[in-house]
């Protein structure tokens, strides 16, 4: 049996468009459930931050990093004598914390009342309150001493 070549031709050609429109309408499916998952992490991050008295004032940071920190310094303040702020402390702990986790060098601030200017790395910076306690947190990228 002979089969016509243009025919077959014609028949890949709408098989190809139908599994680009199924692939597309796959696309697209994944997506909204994907657009659809962040915003209800958001919604989420938001209600745990409004639980826990923070307030982002600035950020360039990823959310598991935010997170990290958010959880370090509410469990330090939780676990100071009420009335007695430790900044130092505080700024210390958080900072080792984030050296041992991401690598040198991380700098942190913590007061109720200070000023900055400092230049970070991308990814890198989180400025945020827990109650009324500031905390800066952020990385500088570490250059090697040339010793010539």
């Amino acid at each position: 049996m002979f089969k016509n070549p243009h025919n077959i031709a014609n028949n890949t050609t709408l098989t190809m468009e139908r599994a680009e429109e199924e692939l597309e309408k796959r696309s697209k499916f994944l997506k909204s459930l994907i657009k659809n998952k962040k915003t209800i992490e958001q919604q989420e991050q938001h209600q745990h931050f409004n639980n826990n008295n923070v307030k982002i004032r600035a950020c360039d940071m990823p959310l598991t990093l935010q997170n990290h920190a958010f959880r370090c310094a509410r469990h330090l303040l939780d676990s100071m004598p009420p009335k007695k702020l430790h900044t130092k402390r505080l700024a210390l702990t958080l900072k080792k914390e984030f050296d041992s986790t991401y690598g040198p060098a991380w700098h942190c601030i913590v007061g109720t009342s200070f000023g900055s200017y400092v230049t970070h790395s991308v990814g890198g910076f989180l400025y945020f309150s827990i109650d009324k306690v500031h905390i800066l947190l952020f990385k500088t990228t570490v250059e090697p001493l040339d010793h010539s």
